[in-house]
């Protein structure tokens, strides 16, 4: 519960910044652009700062009364109805408060510059120029104005997290078909060996519980070390070659890696998962498998290849794409590196190819998982 009050009072905390930003921000770009015709700066940012609150109220009725209430529940004619009633009534403000306060105020500045300085907008009676037409449309613009703009940056910004959202979504689900996907090939593994009572068990089931701590415990954060992550790509290799043992010819070679080097956890132990799921449990006989990691100005190279089984008359088998851990791969690569990756697919007769590039350097950024 504690936590919880802490995070609303950190939400919120956040959103009182980002509002009192942007209506800074409001404040001095109006100031600077109505300034020019005022008798200075100083006095346009303080008739600016006395109708801020009018665009303030117009703008929060607005987001987060009228819009929520009417529009997202499809109450189209309602919706329009009090949006219209709540411009009339910002513009109403907007011209009280000129022609009571700000205009007057304007006008002995001007004076006192001028003598001789004259602006009609004055002339009349106080109902005469409450019904001025000109005026009154000038006022609805720029009442509507800076409350457009307001609405237009929120309107972003929920599409941003509407985005963002998306992709942590399809990202967990990713992951959460990663995880079982491996752990159902490894518990092969150990079945295979437990059926042959072999010694090496144990050492599987060690070496299983490091790789699922990992998995359940430390991918969750949006990077890992690079070094950390070939470390259980390491693990996983042991792992598989307790169970082929001699019948397997495999090569693995890292060169460049550096200790404060990041990325993207689980990207390259699916393509390794799938050349031994392909290349070796498949293939009757000997087998081979080939590795190669090279890091240079934070590019990422992984090439591996290995042996493909052989084809089974009147039986279609594809090692491509299609498998669960290399399409798995592909669409996180689209999400975190657009345009920082390359995945090629190599196939021949004899032999299944993939290699892979990644900018370290150049992830997109959307928070941890």
């Amino acid at each position: 519960m504690v936590f919880r009050s802490r995070g609303i009072l950190k939400a919120n905390a956040l959103w009182v910044l980002q509002n009192g930003i942007f209506w800074l921000t409001i404040l001095v770009a109006l100031t600077l652009i109505y300034g020019v015709d005022l008798p200075g700066y100083g006095l346009a940012f303080g008739i600016i700062l006395m109708f801020l609150p009018i665009h303030m109220l117009f703008y929060y009725t607005t987001a987060y009364l009228i819009i929520p209430r009417y529009l997202y529940t499809r109450r189209y004619f309602k919706f329009f109805i009090l949006l219209i009633l709540c411009g009339l009534s910002a513009t109403l403000a907007f011209r009280l408060l000129e022609i009571t306060i700000a205009d007057p105020i304007i006008f002995k500045a001007a004076k006192k510059e001028d003598p001789g300085f004259v602006w009609h907008k004055l002339d009349g009676s106080f109902e005469e120029q409450l019904r001025d037409i000109g005026n009154l449309i000038n006022a609805f613009e720029q009442t509507n104005f800076v409350v457009w703009i307001a609405l237009a940056v929120k309107f972003f910004k929920m599409w941003y997290d509407k985005q963002q959202a998306a992709l942590e979504a399809e990202l967990a689900l990713l992951k959460g078909q990663l995880h079982p996907h491996f752990l159902f090939n490894t518990l092969n593994n150990l079945y295979a060996l437990t059926l042959n009572q072999s010694p090496r068990s144990p050492a599987v089931v060690i070496g299983l519980s490091e790789i699922l701590r990992y998995m359940l415990y430390e991918v969750n954060a949006e990077t890992v070390l690079l070094n950390r992550d070939v470390d259980i790509l390491e693990s996983y290799i042991s792992l598989e070659k307790i169970r082929y043992e001699e019948r397997l010819d495999l090569h693995f070679s890292i060169n460049g890696i550096k200790a404060e080097q990041r990325i993207v956890p689980l990207l390259i132990l699916p393509l390794v998962e799938n050349a031994f799921k392909h290349g070796t449990s498949e293939k009757i006989g000997q087998a081979w498998i080939n590795m190669d990691l090279n890091v240079k100005n934070d590019l990422l190279k992984f090439k591996i290849s290995n042996s493909k089984a052989e084809q089974i008359p009147g039986i279609e088998k594809r090692a491509d794409e299609s498998s669960i851990g290399l399409a798995n791969v592909r669409k996180r690569l689209k999400i975190l590196y657009p345009d920082a990756h390359q995945l090629r697919i190599l196939e021949e007769e004899d032999v299944f190819a993939v290699i892979l590039e990644i900018n370290l350097d150049k992830r997109l950024k959307i928070g941890p998982l």
